[in-house]
């Protein structure tokens, strides 16, 4: 059970987010829903009430844009003054294969949104996870990440854009992030870990063209083949709050189990170059 635990969600609005989040209330947390539309995240607020019979003050809508660091920093500002302590940052928001475009800050969406939005919201929530130990960060990846590489010299697209590599790059750089993030925390009470959630039927896709003939067929297929959004939240719920995961750090988890990476995806050179040069894009100084 989650009773007193505070729990930020990103992208809570849809899709697995809303899962997420429907299962911390189940378990009797306290979830900010961090969306960048208020209007959809208030919808999904009152779905999800109505649905698991929560309390509304276990439901709190904020506003983040990933695609701005200024509103990533206004947020923080708002839960750092608002919030006497975090339990669980869950980094589950994403944008999969739109056509190119760039963020507020110039950045390559799918990597500025995906990846960077991320990274600095953890890094300004870090101190008030620290201070509410024993705490936990759960970054949602994909499977995709396979297809991903880093590529230093065009990491915002300008030479070449490829939307699918450019997804799979993002999700490569959350668990290059993971895998960094939980070296630096190790013995903070704080642990960061990964989840892939697999396929599952939800909103992500509306950039990806089908045929209208094909249309049905893949609406058909994808009922059957593709998980729900409930079963695609399943193991960020798990991770989030299992005793299980207690002082796991680091690690990987699809279906609730650890997974091995490819060894690209947990080397700490790699890993610890993207931190240094994300901390330079975000404009942390240290």
């Amino acid at each position: 059970m989650m009773k007193g635990k505070t729990v930020i969600v990103t992208g809570a609005n849809s899709g697995i987010g809303k899962a997420t989040a429907a299962g911390i209330v189940k378990l009797q947390g306290r979830v900010i829903m961090a969306c960048r539309d208020l209007d959809k995240a208030e919808e999904a607020a009152r779905d999800i009430q109505q649905g698991t019979g929560a309390e509304s003050t276990q439901l709190v809508v904020k506003q983040l844009d990933l695609a701005s660091l200024t509103s990533v920093r206004a947020f923080c500002e708002d839960i750092i003054k608002e919030e006497p302590r975090l339990d669980v940052l869950i980094n589950n928001a994403g944008i999969y294969q739109c056509p190119y475009t760039r963020t507020e800050d110039g950045f390559e969406m799918q990597f500025g949104v995906n990846h960077l939005g991320h990274f600095l919201l953890t890094h300004l929530l870090l101190d008030l996870l620290k201070r509410s130990a024993p705490s936990r960060i759960v970054v949602v990846s994909s499977k995709l990440y396979k297809h991903g590489y880093i590529n230093f010299e065009d990491l915002s697209s300008e030479k070449s854009y490829d939307k699918a590599f450019a997804y799979s790059r993002s999700k490569l750089a959350n668990l290059l992030f993971t895998c960094e993030l939980a070296r630096r925390l190790e013995g903070s009470g704080v642990t960061a870990n990964a989840v892939t959630p697999g396929i599952v039927r939800t909103n992500l896709g509306r950039h990806v063209h089908i045929a209208v003939f094909v249309r049905p067929l893949f609406d058909l297929l994808s009922r059957s083949l593709f998980r729900s959004p409930e079963e695609g939240a399943q193991t960020s719920v798990y991770v989030a709050s299992s005793p299980d995961v207690d002082n796991v750090q680091g690690k990987c988890f699809a279906d609730c189990q650890p997974q091995v990476l490819l060894d690209k995806a947990t080397d700490q050179e790699l890993a610890a170059k993207l931190w240094d040069i994300s901390e330079v894009m975000v404009g942390i100084i240290t």
